[in-house]
């Protein structure tokens, strides 16, 4: 067997072992854990605000549709609103997601560190 072809199994053979986290893997794991939540509803509810922003703009032109621009200044400016205030909720969630977690990470960290 030559030795590419041993690295090949060794690789293969290493993906299906089982093996514990270390402490540091899931103090990891658990920040993103805490983050993901918080990041994805700012993304999601960031480009919504952007989509009721830009459709609020094309209402507001005359030459898409006749009649509508005082709707789409409405719509626009709760695009305007829901954009505004996106980073603000994301740092309060994540601030929410924080003080739940932090018990957790400390004791984490703390054995990491050798504190204890």
């Amino acid at each position: 067997m030559s030795n590419n072809e041993r690295q090949t199994v060794e690789n293969i053979r290493a993906k299906y072992e089982v093996r514990e986290q270390s402490k540091l893997e899931r103090l990891k794991a658990l920040d993103r854990k805490v983050r993901r939540p918080a990041e994805i509803f700012a993304y999601i509810f960031g480009s919504i605000g952007a989509l009721v922003l830009g459709s609020g703009m094309c209402l507001a032109m005359p030459e898409v549709i006749e009649g509508y621009m005082p709707l789409g200044i409405g719509v626009g400016l709760v695009g305007i609103l829901m954009v505004s205030v996106n980073y603000f909720l994301y740092k309060s969630s994540l601030k929410a997601r924080r003080r739940k977690a932090s018990a957790e990470i400390f004791r984490l960290s703390d054995e990491i560190l050798g504190n204890i």
